[in-house]
């Protein structure tokens, strides 16, 4: 059993690495996927002890185990993949002007609900961490003072969560849900977007008690007739239009076709690929490749993808060794009920990352069948919350995705406005941290009202 034991110990190494990505300056991909590889070695190595009862019963060798979770994870990141090269040839061709050119006003209070609201569905359309690179790009080219930007950056974090919670796609760990079929999109727009909604609501209506005057724009360096745009108005707007309707379709392709969503988007990156491909086959090879899904490649943030892919893996080998069934026997023994439980799994999503979070709860609960809850008998109560859009999966999508807020490194969405505008942790902390902690508890306290008193 020594391996075992050292499995969680290499886990916990592991995570920690990840924690201190910037202290140790190694990269989190790197850690997780030399957890990942050390972690599946030690239970091919521990195999014999760690799982008798598979073997006695035939069953899967580790290799299998392996290859049948590297299935499930790699739906996920095909995904992500598509998702973020069409996002990326958005950005190459600027559609995103479309909505940075109409915010004209230099009012502190209307600029925060327009920050909020704009992240807030965005996000849903889009993800967190994309939007968020978006609107702090969008910040930059509104907002003079480095604090003040600081300010507007941190409602971003908080919006782009709460927006990415109530959408199949706009956050990792709720994409991770959807294709796992514990939650379907239907279910999660119209159980979560309220919750969500007040968890920004609460936020900005607060600090409109306070906040009053104007922000001062940045000075203009260059004239609009001496800047050269890289593409034309209709090449933008038509890119966007697709873009964002290829994203938007990935729901509606898996209802019709009941295929997976990678395959959906990469329908709308096929799409893409052509339309830009015919767009710009007059222009020049040095104006047409930054514009093309081929010279977008190259901007696609791969690391991430990398994180994931060793996050996943790691997670799978401990759901394979029987570890987070340990832990869900605790968590429901030591808090009691399901509420408690996704609670303290978003406050922990602040201070770690919410992905291997929601893949071990995924793997320590069961999605329960209509016919196994038919015949459950007396504990039918307990596992009618992990059917499929049950109230624990629904609430650890919320919780999951909105509790990162409450810290900078809790969330994507944070890191990504951390890196770009070098914002300070303690900061983050007193000015921030408070906000994020009373929107993630009112909407939470909303969703019980609303679906479970």
């Amino acid at each position: 059993m020594y391996a075992y034991a050292l499995m969680a110990v290499v886990f916990a190494i592991g995570y920690l690495s990840i924690a201190l990505e910037h202290p140790l300056k190694i990269d989190k991909a790197a850690s997780a996927i030399l957890t990942a590889v050390a972690c599946w070695t030690l239970l091919v190595i521990g195999a014999d002890s760690i799982l008798p009862a598979v073997h006695e019963a035939g069953g899967h060798d580790i290799n299998t185990e392996l290859r049948h979770h590297l299935g499930e994870i790699s739906e996920i990141l095909f995904f992500l993949l598509g998702a973020m090269t069409i996002v990326e040839l958005i950005d190459a061709h600027e559609g995103f002007k479309v909505i940075t050119d109409r915010i004209r006003t230099t009012k502190r209070l209307q600029l925060l609900w327009m920050v909020g609201l704009i992240t807030f569905f965005l996000s849903a359309a889009l993800d967190n961490l994309t939007t968020t690179i978006v609107m702090v790009s969008l910040l930059r080219q509104l907002v003079r003072e480095q604090h003040e930007r600081w300010f507007y950056a941190g409602i971003v974090v908080i919006a782009a969560n709460a927006g990415g919670a109530w959408s199949p796609i706009g956050d990792v760990t709720t994409t991770m849900l959807w294709i796992g079929n514990q939650i379907t999109a239907s279910g999660i727009v119209t159980q979560l977007f309220i919750p969500s909604l007040v968890c920004l609501l609460v936020p900005l209506a607060v600090l409109s008690l306070s906040m009053k005057g104007e922000f001062e724009r940045p000075k203009q360096t260059q004239s609009k007739s001496e800047r050269k745009d890289p593409t034309t108005a209709f090449e933008r707007n038509l890119v966007f239009i697709l873009g964002i309707s290829a994203l938007l379709f990935v729901p509606v392709f898996k209802t019709l076709t009941h295929l997976p969503p990678f395959m959906g988007i990469f329908l709308g990156l096929g799409i893409l690929w052509v339309v830009t491909e015919i767009l710009h086959r007059s222009k020049n090879e040095e104006d047409k490749h930054p514009l093309s899904v081929i010279g977008v490649l190259r901007r696609v943030d791969t690391p991430s993808v990398l994180f994931f892919l060793g996050i996943l893996l790691a997670v799978s080998s401990l759901s394979t060794a029987g570890h987070l069934v340990q832990v869900a026997t605790w968590l429901k023994d030591g808090l009691g009920n399901i509420y408690a439980i996704n609670l303290a799994i978003g406050l922990l999503s602040s201070v770690v990352d919410n992905v291997p979070l929601v893949a071990g709860a995924m793997k320590m609960y069961p999605l329960v069948s209509a016919d196994v809850l038919a015949a459950a008998g007396a504990n039918s109560d307990w596992l009618s919350k992990f059917v499929v859009n049950g109230e624990f999966w629904e609430l650890l999508a919320y919780c999951a995705g909105t509790g990162g807020s409450c810290l900078i490194i809790g969330s994507a969405a944070g890191v990504a406005a951390m890196g770009m505008e070098r914002i300070n942790f303690i900061w983050y902390l007193k000015k921030i941290s408070w906000l994020a902690l009373i929107g993630y508890l009112s909407g939470a306290g909303t969703y019980m009202l609303m679906f479970v008193v």
